[in-house]
């Protein structure tokens, strides 16, 4: 099932698709998705739900982030072969992790707003995972079993401040509307396979990013057991997985962002985003 957050900015409600494509209030049975909500559990009872009975939704010319709010917001860096190649960096030997500050997410229709001292603002496509359920110390084998859902985050970077102004990568990862998450939070059981996902990014027409997940250095499972043996994973929590090649830094000469920049981002089964670049 498609689960979504729709109406204006601040007051967005939680809704799903139908099958007919419509969008469905759920207000009335659960409370916004973030956190708890969005655990295995309840996205399990929400799905078996009798849509029929549920008002169609109104307010849908704008789609929020697919989650209100999210208590981490992790990282994985260097996580496809071709794009540490066209960084000139080595394989990890382990998962690159850094985190997002949570006030960067954004929604996947709603502008990214350029920092005012940034020259090297850059597009990342990305597979964002969504953990349904306290995760410590799990194997690789159950890690996906932790898993609630799947989304698309394109998690805009600003390189100045991530290589060349000292301390960790979250100083360039961070900024306000950094963090595009959505437009649909797709259950685990639709995305059958997470490493055979297309993934793809388009700025101004022209496609920048063109890849496949089965690119990934470390699979979703491999993060997800991984980044367990060091913290508690909670319920609500995102994980994006890493980008392929094709960044903004990775050209020659390099390109960054601009005002009135359009940037198309899309995974293959969990919907599309649009953003326009503004300064």
């Amino acid at each position: 099932m498609k689960f979504l957050r729709y109406g204006p900015k601040g007051q967005e409600k939680p809704g799903c698709l139908d099958e007919d494509g419509n969008i469905r209030d759920l207000s009335g049975v659960v409370g916004d998705f973030a956190g708890s909500t969005v655990s295995i559990e309840n996205l399990t009872r929400l799905k078996n739900l009798d849509l029929s009975g549920l008002p169609l939704a109104h307010d849908t010319d704008r789609i929020g982030s697919c989650l209100a709010w999210v208590p981490n917001f992790i990282c994985v860096g260097l996580n496809y072969a071709k794009h540490a190649a066209e960084t000139g960096a080595d394989i990890p030997k382990e998962p690159i992790i850094f985190s997002k500050h949570t006030s960067a997410l954004n929604g996947p229709f709603d502008p990214v707003i350029i920092p005012k001292t940034s020259t090297m603002t850059d597009w990342e496509v990305e597979l964002g995972v969504v953990i349904g359920k306290e995760a410590s110390y799990v194997s690789e084998a159950d890690a996906l079993k932790y898993v609630s859902g799947y989304c698309v985050v394109n998690d805009v970077s600003e390189r100045h401040f991530q290589k060349d102004r000292g301390g960790q990568w979250i100083k360039g990862k961070s900024a306000p509307t950094f963090g595009p998450t959505g437009p649909y939070l797709v259950t685990a059981d639709e995305v059958p396979d997470p490493q055979n996902l297309g993934l793809q990014l388009v700025v101004n027409g022209e496609v920048k990013q063109n890849s496949n997940t089965s690119d990934m250095i470390f699979t979703v499972a491999q993060v997800i057991s991984h980044l367990s043996q060091f913290m508690s994973l909670m319920p609500g929590d995102i994980i994006a997985t890493g980008t392929p090649e094709g960044v903004g830094m990775g050209h020659t000469p390099p390109i960054f962002l601009k005002p009135g920049d359009e940037m198309v981002v899309e995974v293959e089964g969990l919907g599309q985003q649009k953003q326009v670049v503004q300064a």
